[in-house]
């Protein structure tokens, strides 16, 4: 095991060494006064190289890897059985591990814009995979360089307007129609390769390479620290080819090798409700996602089984990242966060994908470790990937800004924190995509998960006791009118939950309409080549 403690002894070294050398500059410089004048020059110059070393010292490198739909439950018991997860495990043992962390949006560019920008999605106004952040939206990133950090991000950015198709523009209007759409393809397997198969997400491998070879003839020669950001599109499901090039993912692909690494007899088969005990929102998202026809037990454990077996093959990337860190001795000296834009139901309440509160969709990896972060620690305090933005900061040495929603986690990590700030007891989590007829948005509490939807009155709410509901499977709403009183006073405080609706009601409108008359002539010849499969609305 890798011992963080020699990092720290180093850091206090070097800073011991920079007085030493200020010092020794300091009486240079009076004899220097009393001599050759012309030396002062020189007496500078070592002035601000030992400024520069000193300054450079206490601030570590900066390394983030972000996944797509990696359920943070398998990071800890007992998810964490069902698939072998070394490298998640060794970060595990090695640093901290979030055990509450959640998604501010369960779908890929409004999380992703949340982590980015440490602002809650109705801040930035990012409701779907097409709005999002602007493109010269201030990123940690951003303010990483501005400080004097080396930045590289490769990979999977996706958090400014205009990334994804066209549909992502225009499926959310298809909530105000009075029939069902199926949006997506149903979830299907795809084996491939052999047992020696290990490269199956060939984008993903590649982009890591570069990242590691960054790392290995890049980092080294840099006189300031780095900050490098590695964005995965594993274990989101692959698109079904079969569907046209606009088709969402559905298929679930891997190969002999990974599988191998999957306990099948640890794979749960989860319960689901009936139709009419499922909440009217739910099983709008099983219809769109195409969930509500009969799957067999062997097809839904194949599904969870090649989910899983696609984290491993993701594990395996962020394996590679350590092992070029650890190569060229920086590990000791790099913070290394590994965390994912959202998690994947992988058929859990009769769906797959995100877009959904519950725990499947909603619920992320974060585990950090690194220099000052301590070993083997689990924390239960609920945070987000809003939380990012001001730790990454802090680590920097950079104050944050006074318009974030995110708390610094550095209180709560590292061994040598003066002090624990105030952060808040809860998290919020909100969604306006596709896949759902109206905004949603979560409150989640130490016992409680507070659903709720659209003006917080046309829909009625959930609320799930998670201590003794771990599934979600019992929506205790219509028992405890005080909870919901108190959980919806406190969400309100944090947002305008309702007017927030309206504004992407409007937005959804405008947006269909922009493109309808974009096409012009062509409107009724693209609806009718595009047009899904429907069936009428359920009543209520």
């Amino acid at each position: 095991m890798i011992n963080h403690n020699v990092h720290m002894w180093s850091r206090v070294t070097v800073t011991s060494f920079c007085l030493v050398l200020r010092e020794l500059c300091s009486l240079f410089k009076i004899r220097t006064r009393m001599k050759e004048s012309r030396l002062l020059l020189i007496v500078i110059v070592c002035q601000a190289f030992v400024q520069s070393l000193c300054l450079n010292s206490s601030k570590p490198n900066v390394v983030v890897v972000m996944s797509d739909a990696f359920d943070g439950r398998l990071t800890f018991k007992p998810g964490r059985d069902v698939v072998q997860l070394p490298y998640v495990n060794y970060m595990r043992e090695l640093g901290s591990t979030f055990l509450n962390a959640y998604s501010n949006s369960p779908i890929c560019c409004p999380s992703r814009a949340a982590m980015w920008s440490g602002r809650f999605v109705h801040l930035t106004q990012s409701w779907n995979n097409y709005k999002c952040l602007d493109h010269n939206a201030t990123t940690w990133m951003d303010e990483l360089h501005a400080s004097g950090y080396q930045t590289i991000s490769l990979g999977k950015l996706d958090f400014t307007s205009g990334g994804h198709s066209v549909s992502n523009r225009v499926e959310a209007w298809t909530r105000d129609v009075p029939f069902l759409l199926r949006q997506e393809g149903r979830p299907v397997t795809d084996l491939v390769g052999n047992s020696s198969t290990l490269r199956v997400m060939t984008k993903d491998w590649k982009v890591t390479d570069r990242a590691t070879q960054w790392i290995r003839h890049s980092s080294s020669s840099l006189s300031e620290p780095f900050a490098l950001y590695l964005g995965l599109n594993l274990p989101h499901p692959y698109r079904t080819d079969s569907l046209g090039p606009d088709a969402g993912g559905s298929t679930f692909r891997s190969s002999p090798y990974w599988l191998k690494k999957v306990s099948y007899e640890q794979i749960s088969i989860p319960k689901w409700l009936p139709f009419s005990d499922m909440h009217p929102v739910d099983y709008y998202s099983s219809f769109t996602k195409n969930c509500t026809s009969n799957f067999t037990v062997e097809e839904i454990q194949n599904i969870r089984a090649f989910y899983y077996a696609m984290c491993a093959e993701t594990d395996a990337m962020l394996g590679e990242v350590i092992s070029a860190l650890r190569d060229t001795g920086l590990l000791n000296s790099t913070i290394l966060l590994f965390t994912s834009d959202h998690g994947e139901l992988a058929m859990e309440h009769r769906q797959f994908y995100k877009m959904s509160m519950f725990e499947g969709s909603a619920h992320i990896p974060l585990v950090i470790m690194g220099p000052g972060v301590k070993s083997g620690l689990q924390l239960g305090q609920l945070v987000s990937l809003v939380d990012i933005y001001p730790t990454v900061l802090e680590l920097a040495g950079i104050p944050s800004p006074g318009d974030i929603s995110g708390h610094s986690l550095i209180p709560l990590i590292c061994e040598e924190s003066e002090h624990q700030k105030h952060r808040p007891d809860w998290v919020l989590s909100e969604y306006h995509g596709c896949n759902a007829n109206v905004s949603i948005y979560m409150l989640r509490t130490s016992q409680w998960k507070y659903v709720t939807y659209a003006d917080g009155l046309s829909v009625p709410p959930q609320l799930f006791d998670l201590s003794s509901d771990k599934e979600e499977l019992k929506n205790v709403a219509s028992h405890h009118h005080g909870v919901i009183q108190k959980l919806d006073l406190l969400l309100r405080s944090v947002v305008d939950y309702p007017s927030v609706s309206k504004m992407v009601h409007l937005y959804n409108k405008q947006a269909f309409e922009s493109w309808r008359q974009s096409l012009a002539d062509n409107y009724t010849q693209h609806h009718e080549r595009s047009a899904p499969r429907r069936t009428r609305a359920p009543p209520g």
